[in-house]
């Protein structure tokens, strides 16, 4: 089992930094912030032609076909860059849902331009061809994990996810706030009959996920903003990072990403419910961690939207409690390893 990238994974998430680099994204996410979607979907439209919008479609739709192990390393960048969007429904979770309903002949058609709603008897294929060439971004409400549809305001598609079933869903007018600006939450109901899709527990795993990864990535971006920080904030004569306290602060921000990355792509090649729920209790946990940190070095001034910290510590916060929170994954890893104690004693 691969616990770190390979060779080919690590050039190509260093391909899509430079990308995201040259793509002006803290602007894009502030006019996101402001209800502007056009500046994020061209940042969207520069994934789709590097292939990262089809990395879950599969190839006979026109995506990539990839593994999950390929995701996560695409959604860490992604993090890395605090990307706006819902990045874990419409590159993981959705693609999944769709493929299944594909098989099930059982897909939506497409989407009024008032309501962004699909009707049941519709073409999945179609709309994974359309998600794998970034004209397309899909949203998703799978209660409990997922109880709003994150963005459904800029999603061309949205769905609802519920005791494996899946199908068309329609967005309300009531939007709720997140920690994160960059986020609206929206109530959704059911557009027609939900169908059976057996996709439904591997489609919410895959976005918890990528959820996870993209904790990771927000969390190595803000331990870079803090070790920057501390290198160059002068105090008593000298940078800040001489003080032992800083650097001790800092070393346990490393570790704790660290020691996170493994469990990460453990999961992405099981893909069990426990190692997901593992992975993304402890990169939850890390990222949380690196944004407290950071916060800490950085003091007020980390507050200011100028500095450009404030969009990760949301961010994190957001994400830590999206896809399942914390007290969620610990209870399914508890029942996981209850359950596999019990049928070791048989």
């Amino acid at each position: 089992m691969r616990l770190v990238p390979s060779p080919e994974q690590t050039a190509f998430a260093a391909a899509l930094h430079d990308l995201l680099a040259s793509a002006e994204v803290p602007e894009a996410a502030a006019r996101w912030a402001d209800g502007d979607h056009g500046p994020g979907r061209r940042v969207w439209s520069l994934l789709a032609e590097v292939g990262v919008t089809g990395l879950a479609v599969p190839v006979r739709f026109g995506g990539m076909g990839a593994d999950p192990a390929d995701l996560v390393v695409a959604a860490e960048e992604l993090g890395h860059h605090a990307l706006p969007g819902p990045v874990a429904e419409s590159l993981a979770a959705v693609p999944a849902l769709l493929t299944s309903l594909a098989a099930a002949d059982e897909v939506p058609t497409a989407p009024s331009e008032t309501n962004k709603v699909i009707a049941p008897h519709g073409e999945a294929e179609k709309w994974l061809s359309e998600i794998a060439a970034g004209r397309v971004v899909a949203t998703l409400a799978a209660p409990p994990w997922l109880p709003f549809a994150a963005d459904a305001d800029a999603a061309d598609l949205v769905l609802m996810a519920e005791g494996g079933t899946a199908g068309p869903a329609r967005p309300g007018v009531r939007a709720h706030p997140s920690f994160d600006r960059t986020r609206r939450l929206f109530e959704v109901s059911a557009a027609g009959a939900l169908t059976a899709c057996p996709a439904t527990g591997r489609a919410l795993d895959l976005g918890a996920l990528v959820c996870a990864a993209q904790l990771l990535g927000a969390g190595r971006a803000l331990l870079e903003a803090a070790v920057t920080h501390a290198r160059t904030r002068q105090q008593f004569g000298g940078p800040i990072g001489r003080f032992q306290a800083v650097q001790q602060r800092l070393a346990d921000v490393a570790v704790g990403l660290e020691f996170a990355r493994p469990l990460l792509h453990a999961a992405a090649v099981t893909l069990t419910a426990r190692d997901v729920s593992a992975a993304k209790v402890a990169c939850s946990e890390a990222a949380e961690r690196a944004a407290r940190t950071a916060l800490q070095v950085h003091g007020a001034i980390g507050y200011a939207e100028e500095q450009g910290l404030a969009r990760y510590l949301t961010k994190v916060r957001a994400l830590a409690l999206s896809w399942g929170t914390p007290a969620q994954h610990r209870a399914r890893v508890m029942a996981e390893l209850t359950r596999e104690s019990a049928h070791g004693t048989e």
